[in-house]
């Protein structure tokens, strides 16, 4: 499929796939005349980066994750990568919590006094 199709299949900008395709994140397409011509596999990495993004993961860190080895990614890779993002955001969310426990408890010690008029 060409790049018009890609971006509507992912909802991203044909200027971040070629972005994309610059940075490594994907491989260069093949091309059919001046179209580049994207498989099935680079929509599913395109895919992989914008919910990454959305959780709050850099392109940097998705470089080191979507490694290709003949042509394909490692995915076993990048569960394991996403096991670790998975646990970070539990762990922020538990850090979160304790924190509004925190909020409650100053909340609760506090002596309100209406003021006499």
């Amino acid at each position: 499929m060409y790049i018009g199709e890609a971006a509507k299949i992912t909802g991203l900008s044909i200027k971040a796939i070629r972005f994309y395709e610059e940075k490594g994140l994907i491989p260069k397409p093949n091309r059919s005349g001046r179209y580049r011509v994207y498989q099935h596999s680079d929509i599913e990495i395109l895919l992989l980066i914008k919910e990454a993004k959305s959780f709050g993961v850099t392109l940097a860190q998705l470089k080191s994750v979507i490694v290709y080895s003949n042509g394909q990614v490692d995915w076993a890779e990048v569960q394991a990568f996403l096991a670790l993002q998975r646990n970070r955001i539990i762990d922020e969310i538990r850090t979160l919590k304790d924190q509004i426990n925190k909020i409650d408890e100053c909340v609760s010690q506090i002596n309100v006094c209406p003021l006499s008029a």
